[in-house]
C-alpha cells in the first residue's frame, strides 16, 4: 500500500536525500495500520544555538480510522538532532510506537476489516470548473469535484496523479465523496 504521504520543510533547503529517507520511513507504517489516510511530515530548523549550530525538530501527523496521531519530536538538548537524518529516525520510532498503541486500543480488529480505500488516476481535470474524473484501478470511472478533494490540494492535481477515493453510487454514475492525493507527476517542461 502507498502512504499518502506531504513533506514540509521549514527553514532549511529541501534534500531529495532527506525526502527519499521520509518516504521510506512512511512506506513502513501501513506494517503497523493498513488504513492509513494520510501522513504529513513537517522537519524544521528553529533553533540555532551557539555550541551546537542547528537542531533539528520533525513533526508526524497520521490520519488513520478512530482519531489523528500526532508526534511532534523536538528535543532541543539532544545534539544528535544536529543531525536531521537522526530527528526524522527518531520521530518515526515515536510515531510507530503511538500507531501501535492506537491500533491496539481501538480494540476492532476482531472485526471484519473494511476493505481499504481503492486507488485510480485523475484522467480528466477541467480546472475552471473544478471537478475530474478518476479511473479506479478496477476499471470504473469516478467524477469528483473541487469540494471532495481532501486538504485544498485541488489545484496540485494533474492528469496522471495517483489518488485514493471513497465513492458512491447515484443515478449519474460514481461519483467521488473524498479525494486523497498521493501523489503529483512532475510535468516534463
Amino acid at each position: 500500500m502507498i502512504v499518502p504521504l506531504q513533506i514540509t520543510f521549514k527553514g532549511l533547503e529541501p534534500s531529495p536525500a532527506l525526502e527519499a529517507r521520509i518516504r521510506a520511513r512512511a512506506t513502513r507504517l501501513d506494517r503497523f495500520e493498513d488504513d492509513i489516510v494520510g501522513c504529513h511530515v513537517t522537519i524544521a530548523a528553529p533553533h540555532r544555538h551557539h555550541h551546537q549550530g542547528y537542531l533539528y525538530t520533525a513533526c508526524i501527523e497520521i490520519s488513520a480510522p478512530g482519531g489523528r496521531i500526532v508526534v511532534s519530536h523536538d528535543n532541543p538538548r539532544d545534539p544528535a538532532h544536529a543531525d536531521p537524518y537522526v530527528t526524522v529516525r527518531d520521530a518515526f520510532d515515536a510515531a510507530i510506537r503511538q500507531l501501535e498503541d492506537h491500533v491496539r486500543t481501538r480494540g476492532d480488529r476482531a472485526a471484519p476489516h473494511p476493505s481499504p480505500l481503492p486507488h485510480g488516476q485523475v484522467t480528466r481535470l477541467d480546472e475552471a470548473a473544478g471537478s475530474g474524473v478518476i479511473a479506479t484501478d478496477d476499471g470504473q470511472d469516478v467524477t469528483f469535484d473541487r469540494n471532495s478533494v481532501v486538504g485544498h490540494a485541488f489545484d496540485r492535481l494533474r492528469v496522471g496523479s495517483k489518488v485514493r477515493l471513497a465513492a458512491a453510487g447515484d443515478s449519474d454514475g460514481l461519483r467521488a465523496s473524498t479525494v486523497y492525493l498521493l501523489d503529483t507527476p512532475y510535468s516534463a517542461a
